[in-house]
């Protein structure tokens, strides 16, 4: 079983504040482009520092997609490709429209923004 389920109503799809961090990091990870399992515990083992277990991986990324966040497509008999669905984009995207809405709070953190956006 997964860190958390999550709490949903009917066929409506979870919200980021439903979701454990650990799958918000597996969608963002997603939103760069589909990917393996292998090569999204590299990526979460690269921003943690240390080791992901398969047993946390494996159950969480089945769970966001039993939710509808991400699509699983098998490469070949033995490797299974994740990719971002259209609900799973419309999760990273109001993620970060809520985290910007608390940092954002004056000029000076507009322009830390916009220098982070290249703008």
């Amino acid at each position: 079983m997964s860190e958390a389920q999550s709490v949903t109503d009917g066929d409506v799809p979870p919200s980021a504040s439903d979701l454990t961090a650990f799958q918000q990091n597996i969608l963002t990870i997603l939103a760069e482009e589909p990917m393996y399992g292998l090569a999204i515990k590299r990526e979460l083992e690269s921003y943690y520092g240390s080791e992901v277990n398969h047993g946390r991986l494996y159950p969480n990324l089945d769970d966001l997609v039993d939710d509808g966040l991400v699509e699983k497509s098998e490469l070949d008999k033995r490797t299974n490709q994740y990719e971002l669905t259209e609900a799973g984009h419309d999760v990273v995207l109001g993620q970060i429209e809520w985290v910007l809405d608390r940092f954002v709070t004056d000029e000076t953190r507009d322009d830390e923004v916009r220098a982070l956006l290249g703008e």
